[in-house]
């Protein structure tokens, strides 16, 4: 991303001649300039779909809330996807990580200053709040905004200790630290809203979607005073984690950060100096003192995370529900079959009876009770899907969904993807994120996940066309390729069973989920 010295953009952008009429899609020959509230941007045409990459939404100072972004007098080139937040992974370079200029959305839209008013689809990224980054190629918009006339918009963040340090304590300049990482995505849908008309994109229809943490994202802004009226629909893919994260811990998270770092509240501004690895350190020093280590298949959040404080965060999502404030939002939700589960495809030959002798250790005497519920729920079951079935994500998914069937007064689509990858099927399955290429329409950018056979393309079109459909009215029926799927009541459990064959199945495995984690 840079600036252009352009004046033949310059002249095009105050002629107007950048304006190609009301096409459906791109027209090559038109310019890929848009003017924004901060300044003006050009992007690309990729495949007759105008992308713009990195467009600045905010700046902010450490630990305070975002402000409007610096404005620019000239054409700043958008075909770069921006920097990403600051973080400590093995498959993030460093060198793409900035804390300062981390704040961009990226964009992909048919048509710009068009006058059509296109659904939005705002993407928030996976990786719990601790993680992750909206560059991943599977997540690219391109397929959606190509295929449904959507506008496809994705954001970065600030994330971990940066995004949620509660310093609260130390004075008001720090009241809203403790959540400036979801404000910032707060201040991403008000670009959104003040922006999108220009990219072809309806600011009055947004629909906000993520996995995993992406869609503890979507219900943590459910709960946030500061994002009502900002979208209209809600998907949460896989997200039902629970954060337990209450400001009285999240004070005491950040007292310990402080000690260990050998600081007094006095000297609570020296934050601001301190690398970050440093500030990694004794976050990780703290989050151990006071939480331990970190307990496999734990349905909790772990580490720094929104804080319901009662004012920018009114209460965690999925405690069973949401804020009454999001009573009116249509919302999809669901899960994979086996999510992040450890699965024994690989073991071909293993028995029913083998299968039992290790479902002993957890079930003991009531072992045959699991097998018959699970037979029930999946009567054509093998051995090693009894050892595979997921059991942190699906059980919340139902408590949550029966809390809001009853609480809110929109539509709930529940669902569940079956399919199994024939990837690396020795250990695989139905697994954690492989919701993301499907219902993006990328099963090519993921082959490793989906494979590019016949089978992934047709489920890919599928639950893309249920996304897009929801997307656009609320609705995610799609006639002639899906059966009739009706809203999700806690009475007929209804759910949107995808696989090769999709169905609509109603509570089938409400008694096993119930078995292995008690819903009442």
């Amino acid at each position: 991303m840079r600036l252009l010295t352009n004046l033949v953009y310059f002249s095009l952008i105050v002629t107007g001649l950048y304006f190609a009429g009301c096409n459906s899609k791109a027209d090559q020959n038109q310019e890929p300039v848009v003017k924004t509230t901060h300044g003006t941007v050009s992007g690309s045409i990729d495949d007759g779909v105008f992308t713009f990459k990195g467009i600045p939404y905010a700046k902010a100072e450490r630990f305070m809330p975002p402000q409007d972004p610096d404005t620019w007098n000239e054409v700043l080139e958008c075909n770069e996807f921006g920097p990403v937040a600051k973080q400590v992974v093995a498959w993030i370079s460093d060198s793409t990580m900035d804390e300062s200029k981390l704040f961009s959305v990226n964009v992909w839209t048919q048509g710009i200053s068009d006058g059509k008013k296109r659904p939005v689809m705002l993407w928030l990224h996976g990786g719990g709040f601790h993680v992750g980054s909206s560059n991943d190629p599977m997540t690219y918009g391109k397929a959606l905004a190509k295929k449904g006339d959507v506008v496809i918009v994705s954001v970065n963040h600030r994330l971990n200790i940066l995004g949620f340090l509660d310093l609260s304590a130390y004075g008001p300049n720090y009241a809203q630290s403790a959540n400036v990482g979801m404000l910032d995505i707060v201040k991403a849908l008000e670009w959104i809203k003040s922006n999108i008309e220009n990219f072809g994109g309806n600011p009055s229809d947004i629909t906000i979607f993520g996995e995993s943490g992406g869609g503890g994202k979507v219900g943590t802004l459910m709960c946030m005073p500061a994002a009502k009226g900002l979208f209209h629909k809600a998907i949460i893919q896989s997200g039902t984690l629970l954060n337990v994260m209450t400001k009285e811990k999240s004070q005491t998270l950040a007292a310990a950060v402080l000690e260990g770092l050998g600081l007094t509240a006095d000297e609570v501004e020296k934050l601001n100096t301190i690398p970050y690895p440093d500030l990694v350190k004794a976050g990780n020093d703290a989050i151990a003192k006071i939480s331990g280590p970190r307990r496999p298949g734990s349905p909790t959040m772990f580490g720094f995370s929104p804080s319901a404080d009662g004012v920018v965060l009114l209460q965690q999502p999925f405690s069973p529900g949401f804020a009454d404030i999001s009573k009116d939002i249509p919302l999809m939700i669901g899960t994979t079959l086996n999510e992040l589960i450890r699965t024994v495809y690989g073991e071909k030959d293993l028995t029913l009876e083998q299968a039992k002798e290790r479902l002993a250790k957890e079930y003991g005497d009531r072992t045959n009770q699991y097998v018959e519920l699970f037979a029930e729920a999946y009567p054509d079951y093998t051995p090693q899907d009894l050892l595979s079935i997921d059991n942190v994500f699906r059980p919340f998914t139902i408590r949550t969904a029966d809390a809001w069937a009853e609480q809110g007064n929109a539509p709930l689509y529940a669902y569940l993807l079956a399919w199994k990858s024939q990837v690396d099927s020795a250990s695989r399955g139905s697994f954690h994120g492989l919701d993301i290429p499907l219902a993006f329409n990328n099963v090519d950018l993921r082959p490793d996940w989906t494979g590019n056979s016949e089978e992934a393309w047709k489920l890919a079109d599928k639950m893309s066309s249920a996304w897009l459909n929801f997307a656009k009215t609320g609705n995610p029926n799609v006639e002639g390729i899906l059966p009739e799927w009706e809203p999700y009541t806690a009475e007929n459990g209804a759910t949107m069973y995808f696989d090769n064959e999709s169905k609509i199945v109603n509570n089938h495995d409400r008694k096993l989920m119930n078995f292995i984690k008690p819903l009442d």
